[in-house]
């Protein structure tokens, strides 16, 4: 009776340690989506994301998401993002080119209405306390961008 109880407890015990080990993603610190206009993105409306400083000192990735339907008529889409880092007003420009179509023109579509579609950005070093502000545009000729919902940022602690 004592070995079935012991090896009860040891085998919930170990259920336990390895549902606690990989069910949480602790390295995420920030994954948020602002939507665009109803009726188009305009060249002038910037979607902005404010971080809260950051706990911890270290490396993270960065990560663009877009979520597009049919009525976007383009099959790339170039966005001008500008990231201040506080306190020390770091502040870095880029633009970032993004396809979405495979070489072969075919569409990559990640979804049934709205597809999602995710772009690397720059690695980032931040210090505790760090807090980062981004602010995003599109960069096309034409004003106004139908098709586009919503824009989202993930910044991931890379270990």
């Amino acid at each position: 009776m004592k070995t079935k109880l012991f090896s009860l407890v040891v085998t919930t015990v170990m259920v336990f340690a390895i549902t606690v080990s990989t069910a949480c993603d602790n390295a995420t610190v920030y994954h948020h989506f602002e939507n665009t206009p109803e009726t188009g993105w305009e060249k002038t409306d910037t979607l902005s994301f404010v971080v809260s400083p950051m706990a911890e000192p270290g490396r993270y990735s960065q990560q663009l998401d877009l979520r597009v339907n049919e009525a976007y008529p383009f099959t790339s889409l170039s966005l001008s993002v500008v990231q201040q880092v506080f306190p020390g007003n770091r502040r870095k420009k880029l633009t970032l080119h993004c396809r979405l179509t495979e070489s072969d023109a075919l569409v990559r579509r990640r979804g049934i209405s709205y597809y999602k579609y995710s772009f690397a950005m720059p690695d980032i070093d931040l210090r505790r306390g760090d807090s980062i502000r981004v602010d995003i545009r599109h960069d096309m000729k034409r004003d106004i961008l139908p098709g586009i919902s919503n824009v989202g940022l993930k910044i991931v602690r890379k270990n």
